[in-house]
């Protein structure tokens, strides 16, 4: 474990506040005042820096004195004025510029399982340039690409709780694949990479169960005691709605670059990784019954 307090970007998040509880000596680097309130409210005393993730001046005063940074920042929908250049290459750069100044010993990458600088995709190329960016830093770096993250309370448990509800549920290609992954999992391997045995590279995370979306929505509907009809719709549908709210709106609900990424097939060895980092998996009947129950609270 690198001695020496941690920054935590992004720390206003469900997988921020997390890590926050584990770790109390943590300071939490945040865009905005309100989500600084956020951090107050459930972690009073917590040493906060607001500042602008791309200003490479401003992130250098905001870890300093720290001697590593967990990077959570990263956008899934882009709209006009939340570009993807900016969320991850922009961020990405400024830190990287930040921790060679500063002198920290190691960044930790959340990023998404398919991601990759030449992807199709215009989100999972750019997270996958902003991992090219900070593994070329000269900074000990470990990226963690992740699926679907299910948590108490978070919002894509709070999603999957409302389609495994309804009497009929339509789903877009519900054939698709998921592999979703444990909150608390994704934590415990977070703080994993601060073994100094490990080194730089990528690693991809995920539950030790891959379902097709269909599959997944009947096993939350059983931990609810629902008896949900899937009606599954083809992706071109949704497509076609994306493309018509981006011609309308500056911040769609739902965009067609979204879309792909929640229709990524998830699909991988999860046993592998999670050796490397030395943590357990929670099976996906565990992991529903907590997340789900504590969700429809």
């Amino acid at each position: 474990m690198i001695e020496g307090r941690i920054a935590i970007t992004g720390a206003n998040g469900h997988l921020g506040r997390r890590l926050l509880s584990r770790l109390p000596n943590a300071r939490a680097v945040v865009r905005s005042a309100a989500a600084a309130e956020v951090i107050a409210a459930g972690h009073p005393g917590t040493d906060t820096a607001i500042v602008d993730y791309t200003d490479a001046t401003a992130m250098q005063r905001a870890v300093e004195g720290c001697s590593a940074v967990i990077h959570l920042v990263g956008i899934l929908k882009e709209t006009r004025t939340n570009r993807y250049v900016d969320a991850h290459e922009a961020t990405c750069t400024a830190l990287a510029a930040a921790t060679r100044a500063s002198g920290l010993q190691q960044i930790v990458y959340l990023s998404i399982l398919g991601s990759h600088g030449r992807a199709a995709n215009a989100c999972l190329a750019s997270k996958g340039r902003g991992e090219e960016i900070l593994l070329a830093s000269g900074t000990r770096t470990i990226v963690l690409q992740v699926p679907m993250v299910l948590g108490e309370s978070d919002f894509a448990s709070r999603a999957l709780a409302a389609r495994a509800r309804k009497k009929r549920c339509f789903l877009l290609r519900a054939e698709s694949r998921e592999q979703p992954i444990y909150a608390g999992d994704v934590i415990d391997g977070i703080l994993a990479t601060f073994n100094p045995d490990l080194p730089s590279g990528t690693l991809a995370i995920a539950g030790p169960e891959s379902l097709t979306r269909a599959q997944l929505t009947l096993r939350a509907a059983k931990v609810l005691g629902t008896r949900p009809q899937i009606v599954s719709l083809p992706l071109k549908i949704g497509m076609m709605a994306a493309w018509l709210l981006e011609r309308v709106s500056a911040n769609p609900p739902v965009t067609r670059a979204m879309l792909e990424v929640l229709d990524h097939d998830d699909d991988i060895e999860a046993e592998h990784a999670a050796r490397v980092l030395g943590i357990g998996l929670t099976p996906l009947d565990a992991m529903l019954t907590m997340v789900l129950r504590e969700s429809s609270r």
